[in-house]
């Protein structure tokens, strides 16, 4: 089972956007950007940003999540994304007797694949077990784990990397896995910073319109039911 927690992040992650805003648009000098700053105001200016695309002070605040029971196929695609930073739990230094691994639902619901699969991932346990007992390194005997092991990884990204992470990763075209961590994702910074993160969400969502043309996933009226919500 998936398990993501929101660590640590920007206090006050609303007001540091409305005070990068306040240096963009007023003659205010850095010391007085908090001044008189007001919560409606944070909320008029997070919502105005928001509407004009001014995302780059977006980049002032950041979010660290603690991410457990996912794969090693949904790491290798968060990775792809930029800018953001990771510490990911070693397959060189952390020995993988009995790893535990994921199953993705296609196979879970198929009574003769999963016995195959299971299988198969008690074989790569062996394996590794007697190539680890035989003297192999652990960093060499790795090379028989399989891309459905269990990992742990450390995520940082600032809000636009949020955002645009969320557009790509939130989306039914994204894969199930990511999917559903994104979304939990999610769920952690509206807890947080519910004004920053009203709209977002997969493109659809963010934007009312589905950027995918031809390669839609068919669910947009799902979704914008979802947004209005």
């Amino acid at each position: 089972m998936i398990n993501v927690k929101l660590l640590e992040y920007t206090p006050d992650p609303e007001r540091v956007v409305a005070m990068g805003a306040r240096l963009c648009y007023s003659a205010r000098g850095p010391e007085g950007l908090a001044e008189s700053l007001a919560d409606e105001e944070i909320g008029r200016m997070v919502a105005m940003l928001t509407e004009m695309g001014h995302a780059s002070v977006f980049e002032h605040v950041s979010f660290t999540f603690g991410i457990e029971g996912v794969s090693r196929v949904l790491t290798h695609q968060l990775v792809r994304h930029r800018i953001a930073s990771y510490s990911q739990q070693s397959q060189r230094y952390v020995a993988a007797h009995d790893f535990a691994y994921v199953t993705p639902p296609s196979i879970g619901e198929n009574p003769e694949a999963k016995e195959k699969y299971d299988e198969l991932m008690k074989e790569i346990r062996r394996a590794y077990d007697e190539f680890v007992a035989a003297g192999i390194p652990k960093e060499d005997a790795r090379y028989l784990l399989t891309n459905a092991a269990e990992t742990k990884i450390l995520v940082t990204m600032n809000a636009r990397s949020l955002m645009h992470f969320f557009n790509l990763r939130c989306c039914y075209r994204a894969q199930w896995e990511i999917r559903e961590m994104a979304n939990l994702m999610l769920a952690e910074v509206k807890k947080a910073a519910p004004r920053l993160f009203r709209n977002a969400g997969a493109s659809c969502v963010n934007t009312g319109r589905c950027p995918e043309g031809k390669m839609t996933c068919g669910h947009f009226a799902e979704m914008i039911k979802l947004r209005e919500n």
